[in-house]
C-alpha cells in the first residue's frame, strides 16, 4: 500500500536579489502579505 501526503504551500519564493518572483499571483485575501505580487481571480462561472 503507497501512502501519498499532500503538498502544503509555501512562502512565495523570492528572485536571487530579494525582490518577489512577479511570475507567481496572490490570491485578494493573501494580497496584504504580498504587495508586490498581481492578484489572482477566476472568472465568474469557471472552475479553478
Amino acid at each position: 500500500m503507497n501512502i501519498t501526503a499532500d503538498i502544503k504551500p509555501g512562502p512565495k519564493p523570492n528572485k536571487e536579489d530579494g525582490t518577489p518572483d512577479e511570475r507567481r499571483r496572490v490570491t485578494p485575501e493573501n494580497q496584504p502579505k504580498h504587495p508586490a505580487l498581481k492578484p489572482h481571480v477566476h472568472e465568474p462561472g469557471k472552475k479553478k
